[in-house]
């Protein structure tokens, strides 16, 4: 590795803490040096992983040598690199598929790896069986760009290899937060992908953060343990998938558990979290729209060979749960598209008790020292397992909303309409005006946060009020009542986390409305205050309780102006709509 670090120039980088030995079945999954179809990971002993034309070469020479295999694009990156995914099937209509895909982090690589080595046995090595009832769509490298840009101060926590991708594509947009949104080119390909193959399984293959503790492989599903918004998927997957793959891994030697999310990282003991997602991250998407999806997240300070291995362990025992589940998985996807929520949760904290223990969580000692570095406190992972008690923390809901008949979106709004298009939201688009009664939200000191995933998030108090419209011509009505409701929800309900007006999607509501001269405003406001006791007895408790705004006069204007009509329809206005009557 010409121009590396010493830091990184050994098998066991000295930044981080003593390996924990291991040994298992699965090591019998890697051929001989010398294979004709032995992987470049094992090629190198683990030590690095390939790069996209490479992989793509490597699965060209398989698809070339088997007829259960072949190579697809689906999309380009921001960069323009063609995304690929792999089928591995024996033909036949309507079977159902496994979608798996690796890299959406790129220095989380593990799925790659594993994916090649068991596309090899499949096609090659006598694991064709897999495929009797079921197709494996394998996408190796989701995050393509950001793979191309390897390193070994990428992803600094995580042991081997050598050298990993970043977690973000070229535009900075981390893809396990953009399924909602859909900002980048990698997503809509994705999303694209998924409808297309409607698949009974998806599984994102994922490395941790954290702490030090004995589990190698880990996994969870959003909505674990009560709080998933489609429950039929979701006990599938507590019920069936994780005993399965439980048992499969911890017989092939690995030590799984589900993903133990921690409270903080320098307290173990505090415990790890369960809580609701939203649909910006894989599995959220996959609990908003019914499908059932599987977060993977190997321990990052377990060997890169041990972790490949678990992964596919795990992928292999997916296969054939989903193969023999497949009509049960189909019955409960069924089950939950056709189920109608009235209400969204959209806020919650954590509960003040543990709603759960783990006797004897198997963790690793650690103690602390002093760093020159930080100058303060820091842990020293010790290598040395131990067990503890381990309190699992749940949520206690804070905020729902009740969804109403429909939402109307401005046909102006092409960005938005647009991206419930890509979703598959269904919507009509009226050819006359319709006459509604219509709840409308106005923001509230609403601020701009700091730039995240390519948009400048809002955060703001939201006041609701009756409106009598008569919506034009082509505005864009979008039912509740529909498969994809509760995501149509969450991206069109203004209190939701992964809304698009709480990701910044419209920019020109807090631009200040056209300016007139004050003696017109003053004469107006005056005319205002004198006439509308509602409006008079809201600004006398602005004056009272916001010094600031009392002693600035065009604040005092601006305010008056925006109450006095319907003449500056953007300022602080939510541009969507709530048709609630029938809800």
């Amino acid at each position: 590795m010409a121009g590396a670090s010493p830091l990184f120039a050994q098998e066991a980088p000295a930044h981080l803490p003593p390996v924990i030995a291991w040994s298992g079945k699965s090591e019998a999954l890697i051929v001989k040096s010398g294979d004709p179809w032995i992987t470049p990971a094992e090629t190198a002993g683990f030590r690095t992983t390939p790069r996209y034309a490479e992989v793509r070469a490597w699965l060209n020479r398989l698809g070339a040598a088997s007829p259960l295999i072949t190579v697809n694009t689906f999309g380009r990156t921001t960069e323009g690199r063609e995304m690929i995914y792999v089928r591995a099937s024996k033909g036949g209509r309507g079977k159902p598929v496994v979608l798996v895909q690796g890299g959406i982090h790129a220095g989380e690589i593990d799925g790659k790896d594993a994916g090649l080595m068991l596309l090899r046995d499949i096609a090659l090595r006598g694991k064709d069986n897999l495929l009797d009832k079921v197709d494996l769509v394998f996408v190796p490298i989701y995050n393509i760009d950001g793979h191309e840009q390897p390193s070994a101060f990428n992803f600094l926590h995580i042991r081997g290899p050598v050298e990993k991708g970043r977690d973000a594509n070229a535009r900075n947009i981390d893809l396990n937060r953009d399924y909602a949104k859909l900002d980048a080119p990698e997503s809509r390909a994705m999303i694209g992908l998924i409808r297309l193959l409607d698949p009974i399984l998806y599984i994102d293959c994922h490395v941790s953060e954290g702490f030090d503790m004995q589990y190698d492989v880990t996994f969870t599903y959003a909505g674990w343990g009560k709080y998933a918004r489609h429950r039929a998927t979701a006990d599938w997957l507590e019920h069936r998938f994780g005993p399965a793959v439980s048992t499969a891994l911890t017989n092939a030697g690995h030590i799984p558990i589900i993903y133990p999310s921690p409270i903080d990282t320098r307290h173990p003991e505090k415990g790890i979290r369960y809580s609701p997602e939203g649909p910006r991250y894989s599995t959220g998407y996959g609990d908003f729209i019914g499908m059932p999806t599987v977060l993977v997240e190997n321990h990052m300070l377990k060997p890169y060979r041990q972790r490949v291995l678990g992964t596919y362990v795990l992928l292999e025992a997916a296969m054939k749960i989903a193969a023999e589940d497949a009509v049960r998985i189909a019955a409960a996807k069924a089950t939950d598209c056709a189920s109608r929520p009235i209400e969204l949760l959209t806020r919650w904290k954590p509960a003040s008790t543990p709603i759960g223990w783990i006797e004897d969580f198997k963790g690793v000692a650690f103690d602390t020292y002093v760093s020159k570095a930080s100058g303060r406190e820091e842990q020293r992972w010790l290598g040395k397992p131990i067990t503890f008690r381990m309190p699992i923390i749940g949520q206690t809901p804070v905020e729902s909303v009740r969804l109403p008949k429909a939402w109307w979106v401005p046909r102006e709004q092409t960005e938005v309409i647009e991206r419930l298009r890509l979703h598959g939201i269904q919507f009509e688009t009226i050819q006359t005006p319709k006459d509604l009664k219509l709840d409308r939200v106005r923001l509230i000191e609403p601020k701009l946060s700091q730039p995240i995933e390519g948009r400048y998030p809002i955060t703001a108090g939201l006041e609701h009020y009756e409106t009598d419209e008569a919506m034009p011509t082509g505005s864009v009505r979008v039912l509740a009542d529909q498969p994809l409701g509760l995501l149509a929800a969450s991206l069109l309900e203004p209190e939701s986390q992964d809304s698009f007006l709480a990701w910044g999607f419209f920019p020109e509501m807090l631009g200040p409305a056209s300016s007139t001269d004050a003696f017109v405003l003053a004469a107006l406001g005056d005319r205002l205050l004198a006439t509308n006791p509602v409006v008079k007895r809201r600004f006398d408790a602005k004056l009272r309780d916001e010094p600031g705004f009392a002693a600035d006069p065009d604040a005092r204007l601006a305010w008056l102006y925006a109450q006095a009509g319907p003449g500056h329809p953007y300022p602080l206005r939510y541009p969507i709509a709530r048709e609630m009557s029938g809800r």
